[in-house]
């Protein structure tokens, strides 16, 4: 077939496409494509740009407005990112080609692999997974894979009731029971109940920090000292690296092994279904059992090393999702070190200075200590004059804010995880934090009117019971 695809004109002013036959088989009669021309309406550059236009317009995006979304975190993606991803050399990269011609792909991998391994302080670092919840995934192969070198038989990962979601899903995954461990008033993990709960058959205590409430688990070097004394390990969700970065390395808690996701950290698109990155950086124990391949160096020339005989094996196609990759490294390149460590000092001060300023219109289920990178209010105020958690955020997108995270952690009734991160001045933050108060003094004065929220949308409230207890799932024309 010498062309894939030909055009050939049917009627006038009208531009249809016809397929040639394949020549398939006979024993595949199923494959065979016949010659038709397809009937796709006719229009202008003009119309079909405006249409999608349209619709971007219609959908909410991060450039547009202040995403509060908490734990998942919507965070401003620098445009000198996608220009670098961008690049022909590296866009224009074919996957399979030979490591002697993807020289600067590789030494870019490999300087984002050293560069987390300095913010880490870990020993080695993979750049394979393909998200967070990969990561998480990952590093707990890592962990059963240790343990099956070592001939022994651990079966449970403790993990605290404010892990994010994806924790409990990952230990099913990699055959782990799941132990969950409840946190005190005052919001962190006791002692003494990890002391209780770290049994011979526990390989790990899978701890989110800092924790989804945003607070700092401040005795993670006391409970990392009682899992190493009993031979079980420490894996941080670092999800919430940002609030530490350059500031402290996970290697002075006691960590075993961490995932980083790229879009919280360290800047690349979120949202939308991927592509993602969770890139694991791991203790010198656990490095022989890294995926494969890893990137070496040999003087100044970089090779993808497939030789690890211990390896769990590979997690996907290729090399991760390399464009991913470029906007992280892009971001750091920018930042540097002490970038870094700007990053994560206006991330916290953000996060507390909506804490102040709402803290008086919105209770504060764990009032004692300030937040890192996130805060948490409930809704127990505003339930005393009948609305909820959920009426909030649909009154704010009238007012042109995404909602916050609502209702998780499931800890705290009517959740609302707000997380300004880094990025937003304090102009936004002041904005958002009258328009808060504004909505609720709204429905002090008429909690029926906030029910019926959004008002401006295109789509209206929805009955959401009935559509969890009556789901469509069959799409009807």
């Amino acid at each position: 077939m010498e062309e894939a695809l030909l055009f050939e004109k049917t009627s006038p002013g009208r531009i249809g496409y016809s397929l040639p036959a394949l020549d398939v088989p006979q024993c595949q009669p199923s494959l065979h494509l016949q010659r038709k021309t397809l009937s796709l309406p006719e229009l202008s550059e003009p119309d079909v740009v405006r249409h999608y236009t349209r619709l971007a317009q219609w959908n909410f995006s991060i450039d547009q407005n202040f995403y509060p979304l908490g734990s998942c975190t919507m965070k401003y993606n620098p445009k000198i990112n996608d220009w670098a991803a961008s690049l022909p050399g590296f866009a224009g990269l074919h996957p399979q080609t030979p490591d002697s011609f993807s020289q600067g792909a590789l030494k870019l991998m490999y300087e984002l692999s050293s560069m987390i391994k300095n913010l880490s302080g870990l020993d080695a670092v993979s750049l394979l997974p393909l998200a967070g919840a990969q990561g998480e995934y990952t590093g707990l192969r890592l962990i059963s894979a240790y343990y099956e070198a070592r001939g022994e038989k651990r079966t449970k990962i403790l993990i605290p009731d404010t892990a994010h979601g994806t924790n409990p899903a990952s230990c099913s995954l990699t055959g782990f029971c799941v132990v969950k461990i409840p946190i005190t008033s005052e919001g962190i993990l006791s002692l003494e109940r990890i002391q209780k709960e770290v049994t011979k058959d526990v390989a790990a205590l899978m701890l989110t920090h800092p924790n989804t409430l945003g607070y700092l688990e401040e005795n993670i070097k006391e409970i990392s000292d009682i899992l190493h004394e009993k031979g079980a390990l420490l894996y941080c969700d670092g999800a919430n690296f940002n609030a530490f970065a350059g500031l402290a390395q996970v290697r002075d808690f006691g960590v075993d092994v961490v995932q980083f996701n790229l879009h919280k950290t360290f800047s690349t698109p979120h949202g939308g279904g991927g592509p993602g990155s969770g890139p694991v950086a791991v203790d010198k124990k656990l490095e022989p059992f890294l995926p494969v391949p890893i990137i070496s160096k040999n003087h100044d020339s970089y090779a993808l090393n497939w030789d690890r005989p211990q390896s769990i094996g590979s997690l996907s196609a290729f090399y991760g999702n390399f464009g991913i990759l470029v906007r992280a490294y892009t971001y750091m390149k920018t930042l540097g070190l002490e970038g870094m460590r700007r990053m994560a000092h206006m991330a916290i001060l953000n996060a507390n200075y909506i804490r102040s300023r709402l803290k008086n219109h919105f209770h504060l289920p764990y009032p004692k200590r300030f937040c890192l990178h996130e805060t948490i209010f409930d809704d127990s105020l505003q339930n005393k004059h009948g609305f909820t958690t959920l009426d909030m955020a649909k009154r704010l997108l009238d007012y042109g804010y995404h909602p916050p995270t609502i209702y998780f952690p499931l800890v705290v009734h009517g959740s609302m995880m707000i997380e300004p991160t880094e990025s937003e001045s304090k102009q936004t933050l002041d904005a958002f934090c009258d328009v808060m108060i504004k909505i609720s003094e709204e429905g002090k004065k008429n909690p029926d009117f906030l029910k019926k929220a959004p008002y401006t949308t295109k789509v209206r409230r929805v009955d959401e019971v009935h559509a969890a207890r009556n789901p469509k799932l069959v799409y009807k024309a």
